[in-house]
């Protein structure tokens, strides 16, 4: 299996099952980045995100940019670790970048990649119905890019409450 995606809620072991499958595979590991520390708690969840990854990964922010950092990441002796497609929708939001195209470039990129990627994103769609536009706006476009990836990807994964369950 080349490319995986994985699925699940917050907190739901989605990010280190992930990071398990990466590290198991033969390659250098690099963590493509999408989170962006806008406040003291999301810096200190990036820090210790990185600690918890360790020596053996190259990280490479990539906040908006995701599809061209594929690109150029991309080695048959590497493996893709990128973390997570919910932080990049938000980040293209807010933004107010083109969602579907950026998503479709990413699925080229995704198809042109030569070695192992996982991608991690988070299930948004299993609560309740947001209060505001933008909540529901920032749902949906999570749930298309969502099934974009699950349609262009050899595997899929949803993790819940640690536990994998094989979807694709």
């Amino acid at each position: 299996m080349n490319t995986l995606f994985v699925l699940g809620g917050a907190r739901s072991g989605k990010s280190r099952y992930a990071q398990a499958r990466a590290e198991a595979l033969d390659g250098e590991l690099v963590f493509l980045a999408t989170g962006q520390a806008f406040d003291d708690e999301m810096a200190e969840r990036i820090a210790r995100h990185r600690a918890d990854r360790g020596p053996r990964w190259i990280t490479v922010e990539t906040p908006l940019e995701l599809a061209a950092a594929v690109r150029a990441e991309s080695r048959e002796d590497r493996v893709l670790l990128i973390d997570c497609l919910t932080l990049w929708v938000s980040n293209l939001l807010l933004a107010e970048r083109d969602i579907p195209t950026a998503a479709g470039n990413l699925v080229t990129a995704i198809d042109d990649a030569a070695g192992p990627l996982i991608l991690v994103a988070n299930e948004v769609g299993l609560g309740i119905v947001p209060d505001s536009p933008l909540a529901r706006r920032f749902r949906d476009e999570a749930g298309r890019v969502n099934q974009q990836i699950a349609a262009a990807v050899d595997g899929v994964m949803f993790v819940a409450a640690g536990l994998p369950l094989k979807l694709k």
